[in-house]
């Protein structure tokens, strides 16, 4: 992979010189929190050997922030656990940082910073992201932010796009011109770089995580002050967890997948969101694997069929899934990228918030309340299945998250209220929570990537409608409802 300011990855934060006599270039892991396919890590090492300096990698976990739970922590954890032994066998200097009190952290990066020759971070553009962008804009050393989010660079778009249509030909074309630039499988193999390490007076002051505590996380977690009654999600995180469960989907399940992913009585979904979210593995390494013997290459991308989900040049399943873990992830990347307040109400479609004033004082059936909504209180079985899997499990079947939220909106008080709940509500419990396609798919139940549907609704207006009986009818759920059914 072409990693320098002209292949559209690398952004320069901070146009400080570089410091030659410094001790070392920092990779300030953020969100692609994995050794392996890591666009950020290539550029660290690629540095490094540059600047014949050591690398050192930190890779903090904030603990007062909006959301957080022992399930996003333990899941994060986890994926230290497996960072640390990656980056021992490379003989590079790791440093996992788990603030125990909320504002710990506060001055860390600064400090390591000063002591780096130059920084590299991760380019993530939701929730902790841009934040750290604006933290290292303040660095007096330079800092370059690398995008290794998806196929296609976040940046290169330079707009939004209002449908996935439109965005899918964007991608077929730059996949069919440009082809895809893969980063190293393991940038670590065989590397020889000195070895590096923080000032005494930094570990001293913010000290890493154990090795005998991440040989316990449970009891690790547990001592956290964190929301504790939010269990375990459904899977382990770490890259190790990724790889098993990427091998084991495109073993046992990738063959069947477009026919059965929509059957909430199937586990046929990929499992892959909330590694994906955690940037515990890449959509490159999952491209590859999907692809891997088929002879598929760029050129087979079909001029004709260009923004059609057929145009991959694929099979009809292997073009399901590329087109959901493309097309999808990243339209909703490009969203929170060059969408204002991608976040808020206001970012909607003209056309959907103006459907959605024009029924808001619709009479509405049922009306529940945030508190009901996450107690699954609410007078459809169907529903109230799919918000237990959510909070015992950290995810919902795929077909049923439409659902969920479109229920909501139809049994809310106003949308503006409806859009709150779903945000609070999967942020809180969603392994993949907080990610670009959380947003993404909260936003398409009111309207976004969408168009006006008919026949016009009471409450919806415009909006696309689903309704449970409908789904029923549509999906096998009999074996989900008896997993679901109660607490």
């Amino acid at each position: 992979m072409k990693l320098d300011s002209e292949s559209g990855r690398v952004r320069t934060i901070s146009s400080a010189p570089v410091g030659v006599d410094a001790g070392f270039v920092l990779y300030y892991m953020t969100a692609f929190r994995r050794a392996r396919y890591n666009a950020a890590l290539d550029r660290a090492v690629a540095l490094a050997q540059q600047l014949s300096k050591p690398l050192v990698i930190v890779e903090p976990l904030e603990i007062g922030y909006r959301w957080a739970s022992s399930r996003h922590h333990r899941f994060l954890i986890q994926g230290m656990r497996d960072q640390a032994s990656a980056f021992r066998a490379a003989q590079i200097a790791y440093y996992p940082y788990i603030e125990r009190a909320p504002g710990e952290i506060r001055g860390m990066l600064e400090s390591v910073a000063a002591e780096a020759a130059v920084v590299i971070t991760d380019d993530y553009p939701t929730f902790h992201g841009p934040r750290v962008i604006e933290a290292c804009e303040r660095l007096p050393v330079r800092v370059e932010a690398v995008d290794g989010n998806g196929v296609i660079p976040l940046h290169s778009a330079g707009h939004a796009f209002p449908t996935a249509y439109s965005f899918r030909r964007y991608v077929h074309e730059a996949v069919a011109s440009g082809g895809i630039d893969f980063p190293r499988a393991n940038a670590l193999e065989d590397l020889q770089l000195p070895l590096g390490e923080l000032p005494r007076w930094i570990v001293d002051r913010w000290a890493p995580v154990r090795d005998e505590e991440l040989a316990d996380i449970d009891q690790l977690v547990a001592v956290l002050p964190l929301p504790q009654d939010i269990g375990p999600g459904w899977v382990s995180g770490g890259a190790v967890s990724a790889g098993e469960r990427l091998r084991e989907f495109v073993a046992r399940r990738l063959e069947a997948y477009d026919e059965k992913r929509n059957d909430p009585d199937e586990d046929w979904p990929s499992g892959l969101s909330p590694f994906l979210h955690f940037g515990h593995i890449s959509t490159h390494e999952i491209l590859q694997s999907v692809i891997e013997g088929t002879g598929w290459t760029p050129a087979s991308v079909e001029l004709a069929a260009r923004g059609s989900r057929g145009g991959w040049g694929l099979d009809a399943t292997r073009t399901a899934f590329v087109d959901q873990v493309v097309t999808w992830r990243e339209l909703g990347f490009n969203g929170c990228t060059y969408l204002e307040g991608y976040d808020q109400y206001g970012s909607l479609p003209e056309w959907a918030r103006r459907t959605l004033a024009e029924h808001e004082s619709d009479p509405r059936e049922w009306v529940y309340d945030r508190e009901q909504f996450e107690v699954a209180e609410t007078h459809d079985p169907l529903w109230n299945a799919a918000q237990r899997q959510l909070v015992n499990e950290g995810r919902i079947h795929n077909y049923l998250r439409m659902l969920w939220g479109k229920k909501i909106l139809e049994w809310s008080e106003s949308p503006q209220e409806a859009l709150d709940i779903m945000i609070e509500l999967n942020n809180q419990y969603a392994l993949d929570g907080r990610d670009p396609n959380s947003y993404s798919g909260i936003f398409w139940i009111l309207g976004r990537y969408d168009r006006p549907w008919g026949p016009e609704r009471e409450v919806f207006g415009k909006i696309r409608y689903m309704s449970s009986d409908n789904t029923m009818r549509k999906t096998r759920v009999t074996e989900y409802l008896d997993r679901y059914g109660s607490w």
